[in-house]
């Protein structure tokens, strides 16, 4: 989708400091931090939100977990925490309309979020 900023980051039209990429995702570096360590992961395909994914993207929504994973260990917040967080619709938070994950870390979090 041509007006899609993290298509425009998959087409390399916009810059990011990539932490990871596997054929199915790439994460960088959120531009706006919400804590030392936060990253995003994206899938390579375009889905809007949560609720636009299909039971054919379970593997891919799978892959990205994974991606998560290998992203808090790149990071240095594997071992002393992170977490996950994925937004969907505008009521939640989602502010750009391609699925992410949020994987933040380098800070205390507490419960309930929000």
């Amino acid at each position: 989708m041509k007006d899609c900023v993290f298509c425009r980051i998959l087409g390399g039209e916009i810059p990011a400091t990539t932490l990871y990429e596997d054929d199915a995702t790439v994460a960088f570096r959120d531009v706006n931090p919400a804590a030392p360590a936060h990253a995003l992961v994206i899938p390579r395909k375009h889905i809007a939100t949560l609720d636009d994914a299909t039971a054919a993207d379970a593997e891919l929504l799978g892959k990205m977990m994974w991606a998560a994973r290998a992203v808090a260990a790149e990071m240095g917040v594997a071992k002393s925490g992170y977490r996950l967080v994925m937004n969907t619709h505008a009521g939640a938070g989602q502010s750009v309309f391609h699925i992410h994950l949020h994987v933040l870390g380098g800070r205390g979090f507490t419960w309930p979020p929000g």
